[in-house]
C-alpha cells in the first residue's frame, strides 16, 4: 500500500500568522479522511496543500510520491480532483451542465473552442448519472439548486480519472434535504474500491459520510488527533476541538454532537 499524502512538520505562515503548525500526517491508497475543526483552525489551508495550491513554509509534503517544491505542480495537479467554492465561483452561469462536467477532461472552467472525444462525453454523462444529475445535463449552471452543483462539482472533479479527490465544506450552505443527499452520494462513492482516496474538510460530524474510514482533528493550526475514525471522533478529542464540552453520538456510520447539557444553574 503506497501513500498518498505525506507531511512531516508541515508550517504555512503568511505574514505573523501561523496558519499551519507542524502538521505531520500520512494518508494511504483506500482511505477515506474528514478533516474537522472550528472556523481558523487551518482546514483549508491543509487542502491547498493538499491539493498542491500551495507549498509549505516549512517542513516536507509529498503528494502523490511527488515532494513539493522538487515538482513541476502543472504536472501533478491534473492526477488530483478538487471541489471548493472558489471553483464554484469559476463556473459560468450560463454554461451546460454536461459542458462543466466534461471541460475537466482540459482542466479548464468554462467550455471555448476545446474538442472532446466521444470517450469524454460518455464519461461526463457517466458521472453525472452516479450523481443522480443526468437528467439535468443540459440545464444551465446557475439554474440548479445549490445541492444540484455541488452533485456537478464532484462529477466534474472526478472527470480527469484522479487519484486523489479533495472536497472543501462540500455541505456548506446545504438545507437538510441536499445535506442528506451529499452525504449518501459521498457514502457510495466512498465505499467504491476503485475510487481515488477521498479527503473531505468540515465543520460538522453529521457530514461524515457513512464509510470514511480516517478522522483527522484541526485546532489553532495544529494536529488534535489522526487516526481510524472510531479512535477520533469521541467525545474528549471533539470538545477538546471545539473548545467546549460535546456529546457525541453514533449510529450506523452516523455521527452527531451537541453541547453538553448543565444540568444545575448556578
Amino acid at each position: 500500500m503506497s501513500t498518498v499524502l505525506d507531511f512531516v512538520d508541515v508550517s504555512v505562515r503568511r505574514g505573523d500568522a501561523t496558519l499551519l503548525d507542524k502538521v505531520t500526517w500520512a494518508v494511504d491508497e483506500g482511505e477515506r479522511w474528514v478533516i474537522l475543526g472550528p472556523n481558523g483552525a487551518g482546514k483549508t489551508t491543509l487542502l491547498q496543500v493538499a491539493g498542491a495550491q500551495i507549498h509549505p513554509s516549512d517542513g516536507v509534503a509529498a503528494v502523490l510520491s511527488e515532494e513539493l517544491g522538487s515538482v513541476d505542480v502543472f504536472d501533478l495537479r491534473p492526477r488530483i480532483g478538487l471541489t471548493s467554492a472558489a471553483i464554484a465561483e469559476r463556473i459560468p452561469r450560463h454554461e451546460i451542465v454536461r459542458d462543466a462536467v466534461v471541460s475537466a477532461s482540459y482542466g479548464v472552467v468554462g467550455r471555448w473552442r476545446e474538442d472532446y472525444e466521444a470517450l469524454d462525453h460518455h464519461r461526463a454523462g457517466q458521472l453525472l448519472r452516479e450523481v443522480g444529475m443526468l437528467e439535468l445535463a443540459d440545464r444551465t449552471f446557475g439554474t440548479l439548486s445549490e445541492g444540484e452543483r455541488k452533485r456537478v462539482q464532484i462529477a466534474r472533479a472526478l472527470m480527469s480519472d484522479p487519484e486523489l479527490l479533495l472536497l472543501d465544506e462540500p455541505g456548506a450552505g446545504l438545507d437538510l434535504g441536499g445535506r442528506e443527499d451529499l452525504v449518501q452520494i459521498l457514502s457510495i462513492l466512498a465505499n467504491f474500491e476503485d475510487a481515488p482516496v477521498i479527503v473531505m474538510v468540515s465543520h460538522h460530524v453529521e457530514e461524515i459520510p457513512p464509510g470514511f474510514t480516517h478522522a483527522l482533528l484541526l485546532r489553532e493550526g495544529r494536529v488534535v488527533a489522526a487516526g481510524p475514525i472510531g479512535e477520533v471522533i469521541t467525545e474528549p478529542l471533539l470538545s477538546e476541538t471545539f473548545g467546549m464540552p460535546l456529546e457525541v453520538t453514533e449510529s450506523e456510520g452516523r455521527y452527531a454532537a451537541r453541547r453538553r447539557t448543565r444540568r444545575h444553574l448556578g
